[in-house]
């Protein structure tokens, strides 16, 4: 089973992508994971490095051979979940190439769709307690009242507007992409967590 998870910030996809992960038994692979670990283990070339921190893009050939030595190892035969990758019609392109040398294919596409004023509020109410690292949410999970919260430059109103802006655009094509290849499926990513997996489990499953 190889998935791709698309969908703006705070849409869900790493919560989703875990507990589908865990149905499956499948790795999730997050390119954004993937590239923090190797600045952090000073695998990356410092003008990576450099761009990374102002906030600039890696180039499609350096997150492709992340993908490809990632998706060779052992637990990632059976299968695997993209998660946040590809973005674009080239990296999407560059993703079948790689599949197809192996004699591989992509199972399905799940788009969790969420309306931006939903993705506003999930995101700028959050606040995370500096002693523990644990994150709170001010309407749907309260802090307990001696938590030391922490209002992260990430979730303030106009990053998160940004970084919304940023997907929509990059994403553009990438959906009739898929669409036009039969491979995506659009979830209502509103609702209780586990109303959202059934949703998300049902799509998966039908594509196997």
């Amino acid at each position: 089973m190889r998935v791709v998870f698309v969908g703006p910030p705070g849409a869900g996809k790493g919560t989703q992508a875990k507990l589908i992960c865990e149905e499956w038994g499948i790795p999730q692979i997050s390119t954004g994971d993937m590239l923090r670990e190797a600045k952090a283990k000073g695998t990356l070339p410092q003008d990576l490095v450099e761009k990374m921190s102002k906030g600039g893009l890696v180039p499609d050939d350096v997150v492709i051979g992340l993908i490809r030595a990632r998706t060779e190892l052992d637990d990632a035969k059976p299968g695997f979940l993209l998660d946040g990758f590809p973005r674009t019609v080239p990296q999407a392109e560059a993703l079948n190439e790689l599949l197809a040398s192996r004699g591989q294919q992509l199972n399905v596409v799940v788009a969790l769709e969420v309306p931006q004023d939903l993705l506003m509020e999930r995101a700028v109410l959050r606040r995370t307690d500096k002693r523990t690292g644990q994150i709170y949410h001010l309407k749907y999970k309260p802090p307990p009242p001696d938590a030391d919260l922490e209002h992260r430059a990430d979730d303030r109103e106009e990053t998160v507007r940004h970084r919304i802006d940023v997907y929509e655009k990059m994403t553009a094509d990438l959906l009739p992409f898929y669409g036009n290849a039969g491979l995506l499926k659009r979830v209502d990513g509103v609702g209780d967590v586990k109303e959202v997996t059934r949703r998300v489990l049902a799509v998966v499953k039908a594509a196997k």
